[in-house]
């Protein structure tokens, strides 16, 4: 399973910290994280940064995330 944190304006769309979605492509792993959430999690995820191991992530990548791996979903906030 991968793991996506959940932040700010994602973590209020979503009503929850934290998803777990089955290991797999980038693409895929975000596809299933959007279907565990409400529709308005969708607006906030194409507006943030995906990051895992300090490196930012393509949402439509192929890149395979492994089992145990966090994303973090990080909202646009003011001041930074």
């Amino acid at each position: 399973m991968v793991t996506f944190r959940l932040f700010a304006a994602a973590r209020a769309a979503a009503g929850r910290a934290e998803v777990q979605v089955p290991a797999g492509p980038v693409a895929a792993a975000v596809a299933a994280l959007l279907a565990e959430a409400p529709d308005r999690l969708a607006d906030v995820v194409a507006i943030s940064s995906l990051v895992s191991d300090g490196r930012r992530l393509d949402p439509a990548s192929g890149d395979q995330l492994p089992a145990g791996a966090t994303v973090d979903v990080l909202p646009p906030f003011a001041g930074g």
